[in-house]
């Protein structure tokens, strides 16, 4: 028979081992790795080109909701994301779902 220490040992085990490959995946989803050369080159991606924003958005630092629903064309984030309580509460790292207005 499991304990339960043991049991909510193994969660939390469990748990920041899931941290930790979402934080490897958010950078290598950030980095972009080319070749110059003979050398490797890592330089992320600033600018984005003709699409502002992917479906899932990582909150900068300095950024609130309206500069995203500004820059991104989303209006509705807070409806979209009842994960966010209060919209003054934005920091970085916040995960959001990001759908362009389509007028």
């Amino acid at each position: 028979m499991v304990s339960a220490s043991s049991s909510t040992l193994m969660a939390e085990r469990i748990s920041c081992y899931c941290a930790l490959f979402m934080a490897v995946m958010m950078v290598l989803n950030c980095c972009e790795m080319s070749e110059s050369g003979s050398s490797v080159v890592i330089s992320a991606h600033r600018d984005m080109g003709s699409k502002p924003c992917d479906e899932i958005y990582v909150v900068r630092e300095g950024e609130t909701l309206q500069t995203i629903s500004e820059k991104c064309g989303d209006p509705f984030i807070v409806e979209k994301n009842p994960h966010i309580h209060d919209p003054d509460d934005v920091f970085p790292g916040l995960v959001i779902k990001i759908t362009p207005f389509q007028s």
